[in-house]
């Protein structure tokens, strides 16, 4: 028998003020060149690399994700985490509360027990069985290790996103990263876990805001962007609103959740428009039926005006990835939908590299031409009064989703770090 994560033994405990850390929300990072970006596709490139360099760490690992279960990737992270404990490594990770909602009392209390700083993002107690902490997730996916380098995507560990999972195995992407940018990436996973880290000086803390194009002209610069609920809530929305509005050739946007605000809409209308080549990769076998009919609501608006629109039917497209023209990257954790725009802790990386923007366009061209389908340029929602009367009300209740959210408390990002009690290790199926 197994027991779950309760809200009642994951204790609050109060930094004092001379500790706490700069906040998060008043830094804006900007762009560093000369770094190696490498894409992985799905768990099979993924987890190799991750857990390769956890077991050459030799200081500190510093890792976050939205869901981490325990199955076979999970319990070979766990197991290389306190390996990596017990040679000194310092080690903290952040979990999100509803997505790794299911993990034992067993299971946190090896990390915990090893040495293992160990963190929940709002736990909450279940309500006649049903988790009741839906929005504002913490939905980053994020590996440090050694400040040194960086992992930085969509895909959470669990083994769900590894091919032999079977039709429900995800397709994902995510990014290794090395250079100069990884001090960015390092001091912000240092910030949210609550970790000591010295503070940027007033000058860095506030910078104003770049035009995305405003660059040098060599490859490998990379910049990490980020949404929260303080001053950085629109963030990843406008880089995007940017890059489209100055696109020239192609688009390419890979995105597991598609239902953007109507600005986003109408830049990427506009540069079908302009004669830019415009290719959207969405859901075709969704793991929420919800996302495909929302997604499907704006096909109209979007394929009138030119933008192709692919779905990917060979299993369920977890990806959040898009490029511009030849040179304009961006892969991580935030979708284009309401959650991911408007309440999520999220977490991207813009990249501006040829070669990568070439690798990347290699492999959702291959995905789109020989897995997906291609909706025909007249596509619209045919049925009965019932299904039009549904996509209304699904329609317009995403619409206005994050405003009627935004009525609801706001969640701070409260990591409460987990502590297993005494009775845990005499009474092993005492729940926390």
């Amino acid at each position: 028998m197994s027991t779950t994560v309760n809200k009642e033994t994951v204790q609050q405990i109060e930094v004092p003020p001379t500790e706490r850390n700069p906040a998060p929300a008043d830094i804006e990072y900007s762009w560093h060149g000369n770094n190696r970006v490498t894409l992985l596709e799905n768990g099979e490139e993924y987890f190799p690399r991750v857990f390769e360099a956890i077991r050459r760490a030799e200081s500190e690992i510093l890792l976050e994700t939205f869901i981490l279960f325990e199955d076979k990737v999970g319990i070979e992270l766990r197991d290389l985490l306190v390996d990596a404990a017990h040679r000194g490594v310092r080690i903290s990770v952040s979990l999100d509360g509803f997505g790794c909602g299911e993990l034992t009392t067993e299971f946190l209390a090896s990390l915990s027990d090893a040495g293992v700083r160990l963190q929940m993002f709002d736990p909450a107690p279940r309500l006649l069985g049903i988790r009741t902490n839906w929005f504002r997730r913490l939905h980053r996916k994020i590996v440090v290790v050694d400040g040194v380098i960086a992992f930085i995507g969509g895909i959470n560990f669990s083994a769900d996103h590894l091919g032999d999972f079977g039709p429900e195995a995800k397709q994902d992407y995510s990014v290794e990263v090395k250079g100069p940018a990884v001090v960015d990436i390092h001091h912000f996973a240092l910030v949210q876990s609550g970790r000591p880290s010295r503070a940027k000086y007033w000058w860095q803390r506030r910078r104003s805001r770049r035009n995305e194009l405003a660059f040098n002209d060599h490859d490998g610069q990379v910049r990490l962007v980020y949404r929260d609920n303080h001053e950085h809530q629109t963030d990843i929305e406008e880089v995007y609103l940017q890059v489209l509005r100055s696109a020239q050739r192609r688009v390419v946007i890979a995105n597991a959740y598609f239902f953007p605000g109507y600005r986003l809409l109408r830049e990427i209308r506009n540069a079908a428009r302009r004669g830019v080549e415009v290719r959207l990769i969405l859901q075709g076998q969704p793991d929420m039926m919800i996302a495909k009919l929302a997604a499907r609501m704006l096909y109209n608006y979007l394929l009138k005006d030119g933008v192709v629109i692919y779905e990917y039917c060979e299993r369920p497209l977890h990806g959040k990835v898009a490029l511009v023209d030849e040179d304009w990257s961006t892969v991580g954790s935030s979708n284009l939908d309401p959650l991911s725009l408007s309440l999520n802790l999220e977490a991207n990386v813009l990249i501006r590299d040829r070669a990568f923007n070439r690798e990347l366009f290699q492999r959702l061209d291959h995905l789109s031409r020989n897995h997906c389908t291609v909706m025909p340029e007249n596509h619209a929602p045919r049925g009965r009064l019932w299904r039009m009367t549904v996509g209304f009300m699904v329609f317009h209740f995403l619409r206005h989703f994050p405003a009627w959210a935004g009525w609801l408390p706001a969640h701070k990002p409260r990591l409460k770090p987990f502590s297993p009690p005494t009775a845990v290790r005499s009474e092993p199926h005492e729940p926390l």
